[in-house]
């Protein structure tokens, strides 16, 4: 399975942005998909990890996009019929998509990304600052025209694999009562079947437990198994959650958008600095932070139902609730206290890990009145077994990568589209092998559980399962 060729393509392949996951996709693209190395341009602002463009023969250019020269630079790397893979931080997705459409070529991306500034500049007001609003931005682009070259939109682990991992877990809770249940196709009865079900809420609940015992986080440095920037500026943004139609208590720090399609609201404080409940098979309860997302948004409205007025009469809640590796905890709890400003030293764990593993996946809440967790458990050990220059944060990532760029190649024509609209069973397909043991578990946790024990508390016990609950104050 590991030298399986799924497709071919015969263009050219430009990838912007070689950190971790650029360094960690690109073994597997040459494994995977037939190219050849001289098909592929890597163009990326740093020096880190030219010795690995070199060991795969792919060329490498050290020259950072901006504003003012990323046609320039790209124009002559790419034409009708190539791919443009953006995983890089501070390049306007939307100004990549743009040029891509008006050139004839596919393109992907794993979160949609401002110039610099757009997730931190103080001069702009919360909601300007938000992934709902850097979606629309993308979305408007569809609404001009929806035909041309396969772009796929925040396709890494999350957002991107997690919204084809709330189908299979869907799919799998229908089946405990109906084992002949089939999966639905279109939009509207994936929303109806989570309302059947009585989901009321979506975590993408994820437990990194990777450690270094060779290295601690010193003072003053910023660690984490995956990238710095990009971790820094999303959890610099405004915490944002998609709001369900059974929450009766609206957040007093929250605020709703005046444009779009409603399906999301956004806290005045930091996601690195909003903790919220939630519960993993091996890690049971903890506490995670509330860092905003593009699924949050794009898994609560896809799964929303309207009335004939419009007005959305179901639609779960959705958020991440992240608790990232140890030290990248005591590097946020440093990075608050110096309010916001990131530290001077960074590190990205990598070779010096030592144990541990990255438990991702999605929490449905209420099915029941029980929890269902769907997803990926994946060590480091099985992490290095499978794929060389990942680790298991990566490798969660970088095999949502793969498995998109090979359906975008599959499916040429479909425009702008989003991970919830794509095909869920051959993206798990491509992707499992690198993901260790996926399973899905039954708990019997809620936000309740254990409550009050030292103090009084001001809950909602007649719904477990509202944001008031799960919200850490």
């Amino acid at each position: 399975m590991f030298d399986r060729k799924y497709t071919a393509f015969p263009g050219r392949l430009v990838v912007v942005g070689f950190g971790s996951i650029g360094q960690g996709v690109l073994p597997l693209l040459l494994r995977h998909i037939d190219l050849r190395p001289q098909q592929i341009t890597i163009v990326t602002a740093e020096p880190r990890g030219a010795d690995i463009a070199a060991e795969y023969g792919v060329r490498f250019v050290e020259q950072a996009l901006t504003r003012e020269n990323y046609r320039t630079v790209l124009d002559p790397m790419i034409g009708s019929g190539d791919f443009l893979l953006n995983v890089s931080v501070d390049v306007s997705s939307v100004a990549l998509i743009e040029l891509c459409r008006a050139k004839g070529v596919f393109y992907l991306d794993t979160c949609i990304e401002p110039w610099p500034g757009g997730y931190t500049n103080p001069n702009l007001p919360p909601a300007a600052r938000s992934n709902y609003a850097l979606r629309e931005s993308a979305l408007a682009l569809r609404r001009e025209n929806r035909s041309g070259p396969t772009a796929v939109l925040t396709h890494g682990a999350n957002p991107g694999l997690v919204s084809h991992f709330v189908k299979q877990a869907l799919v799998e809770v229908a089946r405990r009562a109906d084992p002949a249940t089939r999966p639905p196709v279109e939009r509207q009865d994936w929303a109806a079947l989570a309302e059947r079900l009585d989901v009321k809420v979506i975590h993408i609940a994820e437990r990194d437990t990777q450690v270094s015992t060779m290295l601690a986080k010193e003072p003053g440095e910023f660690v984490n198994t995956w990238s710095i920037d990009g971790f820094f500026s999303e959890g610099s943004q405004p915490a944002e959650l998609g709001w369900g139609t059974h929450e009766r208590h609206f957040p007093p720090d929250g605020r709703r958008h005046d444009f779009g399609s409603q399906a999301a609201i956004y806290l005045l404080r930091p996601g690195a600095g909003t903790r919220v409940r939630s519960w993993t098979p091996l890690e049971g309860p903890y506490l995670g932070f509330l860092i905003t997302h593009g699924e949050s948004i794009s898994i609560a409205d896809y799964l929303t139902l309207r009335d004939s007025a419009g007005v959305a009469r179901y639609r779960p809640t959705c958020h991440y609730a992240y608790h990232p590796c140890d030290d990248a905890v005591l590097s946020l709890h440093e990075l608050a206290g110096k309010n916001w400003q990131l530290q001077a030293q960074k590190r990205l764990m990598m070779g010096e890990i030592s144990d541990g593993s990255d438990e991702l996946g999605v929490l449905l809440m209420a099915p029941q009145n029980r929890v269902y967790w769907y997803g990926s458990r994946l060590s480091i050990a099985e992490a290095r077994r499978v794929a060389p220059h990942n680790n298991a944060t990566s490798l969660q990532v970088t095999a949502a990568v793969l498995a998109g760029v090979i359906w975008a190649i599959e499916h040429p024509e479909r425009g702008i589209v989003e991970p919830d609209e794509m095909d869920f069973a051959r993206i798990l397909e491509i992707a499992r092998p690198y993901l260790g043991e996926v399973v899905g578990v039954w708990g019997d946790w809620t936000p309740l559980q254990d409550r009050e024990r030292l103090f009084p508390e001001n809950l909602d016990r007649d719904d477990p399962w509202q944001f008031k609950n799960i919200r850490v104050v």
